[in-house]
């Protein structure tokens, strides 16, 4: 079995692995390259395979960065399954949906054909394949099973077995215990390894901590009369902040003030959560059975369209906008920030991982003024990261999950993080564990 390695290599985004065994072909993940522009020019350069000789895709979850170029393999000829859960795929459809429009306009402004058009994700969704946690499923010679990983609804950790040999794909690891979903599932008795590392070199604040932290910038928010604006990945981010705000208001442990959630797919993504409640965890299903709405309480409006988006302006602060996107390279939080950036009344807090280049990392990073739409804007917000709203394992969380269930490894990769980060963790993994552990390099291959 040979596997090679064709994205998130010494860095965050773009995951994407080739496994090859007796002729067939299993490609782990085709994901967006993400930084400056949603669409990156790396994301248009020819797959260093050709996609007619893949056989199968399976998929991770349903972030971008791990499928957002799945349907320029069907368009570029791939004709095979798409294997993922149940969760994923559905909201893979609504994620992939959303992109087109992105992609076409990025495509005119930048003088360039777009990655795949909505006949492409049309295509694509035609050769989705579900399946449940924990369903063995073959695909030629390869056996797969779906792990839970924590990190978002229906994610996987993907065992893969083929002549004689066990090799793991983590995808992005949870950062647990978190609103909604159930427990990480620890590694598994297996051959090879390959492990995220987006967080490799830090510890989060404790996840006990996160309510609080939030409630804090609530209440400095109300007391200065300004806003707190929450950039928010569509998909979890938003859903488990609107479950932490429900138990807030509902409970009265914040006063009242106006919250929108002012993103389309958030509120799409948010619809179809309830399709999926047997995922949730112990406390989530008690709440539902209970009769309690997690997504709907009082002050809450979700502003669909684009004049409702614009009303938002017209209400007094103080008030809370959250809005996509997460890192702030596109989406409805960019008008907010050229509104309230340079108000020192306004707050920002940083939920999710931030990748180099993205307007998020400079504002996280302290830069005082930044350029949004071509136009300069001097920061006077407060910039507030909150690293136990990360999706992502830290440091610690990583090493937990290698090691609870002791497993006997060969040997582990770590991808999906930024070099000094991967390295730092692969150094730890050598001198706890003994197990050799490498950072690949773009297009690294390896015999199993």
């Amino acid at each position: 079995m040979k596997l090679s390695f064709f994205g998130a290599c010494r860095m965050v985004t773009g995951s994407c692995y080739l496994l090859e065994h007796e002729g067939s072909k299993l490609l782990i993940d085709c994901g967006m390259i993400q930084g400056a522009h949603f669409s990156e020019k790396d994301n248009l350069a020819p797959f260093p395979f050709d996609p007619k000789d893949v056989d199968y895709i399976a998929i991770t979850h349903a972030h971008v960065d791990h499928c957002g170029r799945v349907p320029k393999l069907v368009k570029e000829g791939f004709n095979g399954e798409i294997v993922a859960t149940h969760a994923t795929l559905s909201f893979i459809e609504l994620m992939l949906g959303d992109s087109v429009h992105v992609i076409q306009s990025e495509a005119e402004e930048h003088g360039h054909e777009p990655l795949y058009d909505e006949e492409d994700v049309i295509s694509t969704v035609q050769k989705f394949q579900g399946v449940e946690y924990h369903q063995k499923i073959s695909l030629g010679p390869f056996s797969l099973e779906f792990y839970d990983a924590g990190h978002i609804l229906g994610s996987s950790s993907i065992y893969i077995t083929a002549g004689g040999k066990t090799i793991v794909f983590s995808g992005d690891i949870g950062n647990p215990p978190v609103p909604l979903l159930k427990e990480t599932e620890y590694l598994e008795q297996v051959d090879y390894v390959v492990m995220e590392s987006t967080y490799g070199a830090r510890k989060h604040e404790a996840s006990r901590d996160r309510s609080l932290l939030l409630k804090s910038a609530i209440y400095e928010t109300i007391t200065m009369g300004g806003v707190l604006l929450i950039p928010a990945f569509s998909l979890e981010r938003t859903q488990e902040v609107l479950y932490e705000l429900n138990s807030l208001v509902e409970n009265e442990d914040i006063p009242k003030v106006p919250i929108f959630v002012d993103s389309p797919l958030a509120i799409k993504a948010t619809r179809l959560y309830p399709k999926y409640n047997h995922l949730f965890n112990k406390e989530a299903k008690y709440l539902l059975d209970s009769g309690d709405d997690l997504f709907d309480f009082p002050g809450l409006q979700m502003t669909e369209t684009v004049k409702d988006s614009i009303k938002i302006n017209n209400v007094k602060a103080p008030k809370i906008i959250m809005a996509a996107s997460g890192m702030m390279q596109g989406g409805r939080i960019r008008h907010h920030l050229k509104r309230y950036l340079s108000d020192y009344k306004t707050q920002i807090l940083i939920i999710g991982y931030q990748v180099e280049g993205s307007l998020g990392r400079k504002l996280l990073d302290g830069e005082k003024v930044v350029v949004i739409e071509k136009q300069e804007y001097t920061v006077k917000a407060k910039i507030r990261p909150i690293g136990a709203y990360s999706a992502h394992a830290d440091k610690d969380q990583l090493m937990k999950w290698l090691t609870h269930n002791k497993p006997e490894i060969s040997k582990i990769w770590l991808t999906h993080g930024e070099e000094a980060g991967a390295l730092e963790l692969a150094d730890t993994i050598t001198k706890t564990l003994g197990v050799i552990t490498d950072v690949p390099e773009y297009g690294q291959e390896v015999e199993l």
